[in-house]
């Protein structure tokens, strides 16, 4: 049995101050200002730091206080704010005074796990403040890694499949069941197959004494295949029409229900993949028919040939088809089995050395395999792929709250 042992870091750890200028007081937690954000003091200025996000993008907000609690006008103060993240990324945030707080001039991204550094400026007074506030993240050692599965890729470019799932029935191709009758009218003497028999294409089939010319004659297969239907009887008179029918089920028809959101993607001469409804068996075809109408008012019928060789798929069989309706080449794609839920987001866990770090994803298109990405996460980031489900649930256990 594999040990899954997991260190992760605190989501919101005891603030480091910075040295120099006038800096702020070191507390062993952080605490809580007015608004609910984290109130940074020093003998002359506290500054609390907020994210908001209600209805909007997130952005900063930051309120000025007197140590004794009063507020100072935003307008009395500079400051910056660099966000450090995990990749190497530095955010630069300016501000600007709005009400009784400064905005920042930069939406502020997901995720909300960064080192802060602020610098302010207030009355000629340089104040600096340094903290961590980490969330959704983990760190691993490199012993504990060897001993789980987790995997990684590279987010990159990948071709995506697009598919319409569609459900049908096996049939027998109309082109290759053969009718077998008598030439001439007569007594069937002998039937040598039955149904079910596997025939090969000039084996004798039945005999039949002409009855004119009391001459015996050999009926034989007109195909290879296999019998499928054998009304004939030794003693029958041979005008009874069909005495055998063979079908050559090398090659079967998926005869498959469109409906109308379906044609208006579906046409003719595109791949079909088609799957029994246990997953077992798949084939590859091309869609050789779509009909010029609909039946029941609303189902169109549409066709594809697949090869049958090995006699998996049997006429009657039910099952399911994708129809390629295109291939789309994205600029960043993650895999499907990479993908987790986080406070109702899409994530996934990039990987920065031993630190693990969820991405917030914003998804577009999808195949079968991977979903393109249209925003939260660069190209080249490694991601785990595998068992990433793992590291959500450590991050979780650690209380994953989105404090701000």
């Amino acid at each position: 049995m594999k040990t899954y042992l997991f260190i992760v870091a605190l989501l919101v750890q005891s603030p480091v101050f910075a040295a120099g200028g006038h800096d702020g007081s070191v507390p062993e937690q952080i605490p809580e200002g007015p608004h609910g954000g984290k109130l940074l003091q020093s003998d002359e200025l506290n500054l609390e730091i907020t994210i908001f996000e209600t209805g909007i993008p997130p952005e900063m907000r930051v309120y000025a206080y007197l140590p004794e609690g009063s507020a100072i006008s935003p307008d009395d103060i500079e400051m910056t704010v660099t966000l450090h993240r995990t990749g190497g990324q530095h955010d630069l945030v300016d501000f600007s005074s709005e009400r009784d707080y400064l905005v920042s001039d930069m939406v502020i991204t997901e995720p909300h796990s960064f080192e802060v550094e602020v610098a302010a400026q207030y009355q000629n007074k340089a104040y600096h403040w340094h903290f961590e506030s980490f969330e959704g993240r983990a760190e691993i050692s490199d012993r504990l890694l060897e001993l789980t599965d987790v995997e990684t890729e590279t987010v990159g470019p990948q071709t995506l499949a697009i598919t319409n799932t569609v459900y049908g029935v096996i049939s027998k191709a109309e082109d290759r069941v053969f009718h077998v009758h008598a030439p001439y009218p007569g007594i069937i003497e002998a039937v040598y197959v039955e149904t079910g028999d596997k025939v090969k294409k000039g084996q004798r089939l039945l005999t039949v004494r002409n009855q004119q010319t009391l001459q015996s004659y050999a009926i034989n297969s007109p195909s290879s295949g296999e019998v499928t239907l054998r009304p004939a009887k030794q003693g029958d008179h041979s005008d009874m029409g069909t005495l055998v029918e063979i079908s050559d089920l090398s090659k079967v028809w998926v005869e498959m229900s469109m409906f109308p959101n379906d044609i208006e993607q579906i046409t003719q001469g595109m791949t079909v993949t088609v799957n029994d409804l246990h997953g077992d068996h798949t084939a590859e075809g091309k869609l050789d028919y779509l009909s010029p109408q609909m039946t029941g008012g609303h189902i169109a019928r549409a066709r594809a040939t697949i090869n049958n060789t090995d006699g998996v798929w049997r006429p009657g069989m039910h099952v399911k088809a994708k129809v390629m309706i295109e291939r789309i080449d994205v600029p960043l794609a993650v895999k499907r089995t990479a993908l987790q839920s986080f406070r109702d987001m899409s994530v996934v866990f990039g990987r920065f050395g031993n630190v693990f770090e969820v991405r917030m994803l914003e998804l577009g298109r999808q195949d079968k395999e991977y979903v393109e990405v249209i925003g939260g996460i660069n190209a080249g980031t490694e991601y785990v792929i595998n068992n990433s489900y793992l590291l959500k649930a450590e991050v979780l256990k650690d209380g994953a709250s989105h404090d701000h």
